[in-house]
């Protein structure tokens, strides 16, 4: 029996079914496809059938890293601001912030800079 022909289970289909609504937020397919597809992928008994809805479409790549979705970034600036309010408020002496704010700066902004992939290793095949 080839893999093709085993039976696919509820979770095989979630899984398709979410690739196909994260196609459509995409714009690859319009409302009509996604419905014909969606019907399609509910019913399909075997890993074949579920291989045709989705055949025509990308593979699904992990989203790339954004501003939006790098919460170590976002926490880092608020707590910077927050660390130099602390600091006016207090009278503005000595400026101890840029100790944290250093620190920390040098693990988080190199990361958000190249996308996460501070101190990684390439390899080439």
């Amino acid at each position: 029996m080839t893999e093709g022909q085993m039976r696919a289970a509820d979770a095989d289909r979630d899984r398709i079914v979410e690739r196909l609504r994260a196609a459509a937020a995409e714009g690859r397919l319009n409302s009509d496809e996604l419905e014909g597809r969606l019907e399609v992928a509910l019913a399909a008994p075997t890993y074949a059938e579920l291989d045709t809805v989705v055949a025509d479409l990308p593979a699904h790549a992990a989203p790339a890293r954004t501003a939006r979705n790098r919460p170590e970034l976002g926490a880092y600036l608020t707590t910077s601001v927050l660390l130099l309010v602390i600091w006016a408020i207090t009278g503005m002496g000595y400026f101890w912030p840029v100790w944290p704010i250093l620190g920390w700066g040098l693990v988080v902004v190199p990361g958000a800079l190249t996308g996460g992939r501070v101190g990684t290793c390439r390899r080439s095949a």
